[in-house]
């Protein structure tokens, strides 16, 4: 296969001053793409305070090697900070083909321990952030007919997570705003998928990280660690789903160190009674979870389909 280029494109990445944004930027801009780089700056997990050096040191990095960036360090988590990097985007460069939602915070609490002022802060980066950074990038993307946005979900949402009731619930969220969008933008020429990954950052080293369990199960460590769990693990994933020739849309691709896979929402065939009672439920409550000859709905009517064949079978 010849090389995949983006020669042309511009993208927008959120939180690309390290971490998995950084590989994600540097990655685009090396095949071609002009890019602008978001990052609020924050020296902490929790994404409180400011610094415009991050971003700043990324687009240094991309301009030595011989590619285009520009700096951004707006907060997705205004409408107003949105709609700004949106717009410098389109002054710096013209145009807007992609945009990699990345930004994140992280708080982990077990859920008798998390607080609404923990809480909150994480919906406002990852589900509001993504909302309100989508948004204007949407509309021009509509305007020109082509479109690529990937979303970052995660397994903490997709599957649940120990500690992570505010994380997951923010990334379930992320999932579903990408099925819908997907649905909506694709008259549009507008791809909307996501992200599910793993990688050893500033954000997972108590996972993944020399002292968490990824190092116990795998008997790596340092170097060998990092560069087995690294973001560059997860970067050519994204952007996949970010070139032209992608087709899927209202995918999720797991992602990490070295593997993809599909992360997908199925349904059971289930069980039909004229008249379901408690009782039947309980009774047949294996046949209702068997994974046998379960479906994979594109949207919801698809789901609506299996009560219609039970009724069409009457």
């Amino acid at each position: 296969m010849s090389e995949l280029r983006f020669d042309g494109r511009v993208a927008l990445v959120t939180g690309a001053g390290g971490g998995l944004g950084r590989e994600h930027a540097i990655l685009l801009a090396s095949r071609g793409a002009a890019v602008m780089v978001n990052d609020l700056g924050s020296p902490t997990m929790g994404g409180q305070d400011h610094d415009p050096s991050p971003a700043e040191g990324v687009v240094e990095e991309i301009q030595s090697a011989g590619g285009v960036a520009a700096a951004n360090s707006d907060s997705v988590a205004t409408r107003e900070g949105a709609e700004s990097m949106v717009a410098a985007t389109l002054e710096e460069f013209g145009g807007l083909d992609i945009v990699i939602n990345n930004a994140g915070i992280i708080r982990n609490r077990t859920f008798l321990n998390i607080n609404e002022y923990e809480f909150e802060p994480v919906m406002d980066v990852h589900v509001k952030g993504c909302f309100f950074v989508t948004r204007p990038a949407y509309e021009h993307m509509k305007t020109v007919g082509y479109g690529r946005i990937v979303n970052t979900s995660s397994g903490s949402g997709l599957f649940g997570s120990f500690g992570q009731s505010a994380y997951s619930a923010a990334k379930a969220a992320i999932y579903g705003f990408t099925r819908t969008l997907a649905i909506e933008g694709a008259r549009y020429g507008i791809h909307v998928n996501a992200i599910a990954p793993g990688a050893l950052t500033r954000m997972t080293g108590d996972v993944l990280g020399d002292d968490g369990a990824m190092a116990e199960m795998t008997g790596l460590s340092g170097e060998d660690l990092a560069y087995q769990m690294g973001p560059h693990q997860v970067a050519p994933a994204v952007a996949y789903l970010a070139h032209e020739s992608c087709s899927l849309n209202g995918e999720t691709l797991s992602a990490s160190g070295g593997r993809v896979g599909r992360a997908f929402m199925g349904v059971t065939k289930g069980i039909y009674e004229d008249d379901l009672t408690l009782e039947t439920v309980a009774e047949r409550i294996d046949e209702v979870c068997s994974e046998d000859d379960y479906l994979v709905p594109d949207n919801v009517d698809q789901e609506i389909e299996l009560l219609l064949s039970h009724l069409n079978q009457e």
